[in-house]
């Protein structure tokens, strides 16, 4: 049996209203701005939460010395033409050379690592 059931993925980030945007253009869905807290509650019933970071420091990947901590896999029917819509969003790739694999690995733009997995 259960202990606890998730609740929300929460991301500390410097601006939490910008990056809660990024990700609703991403995964679809609605902001609901609370000042230093956002919610995007998705389509699906999912829900990601922002809340504001005084002195962020993104993470840096891929590096053993300072972990990532956690990232997103976002499936994707069309990997290139994922890849062209985060771009365009802001994202900027962190391992997206070899074509050959089924994911992609960029960062959000408060520098959170995220992969375009196809599904």
């Amino acid at each position: 049996m259960a202990v606890a059931e998730l609740g929300v993925v929460v991301l500390d980030c410097p601006d939490p209203h910008a990056l809660a945007g990024f990700y609703a253009e991403v995964l679809g869905g609605t902001v609901e701005d609370q000042g230093d807290w956002v919610d995007l509650k998705l389509p699906d019933g999912q829900a990601l939460a922002f809340q504001a970071a005084p002195g962020f420091v993104p993470p840096r990947w891929p590096a053993a010395d300072h972990s990532q901590q956690f990232h997103l896999d976002l499936d994707v029917p069309d990997l290139d033409a994922a890849e062209r819509a985060v771009l365009a969003l802001g994202a900027k790739p962190l391992d997206a050379e070899d074509r050959a694999r089924s994911f992609r690995v960029y960062a959000d733009p408060a520098g959170h690592p995220f992969c375009l997995c196809a599904a």
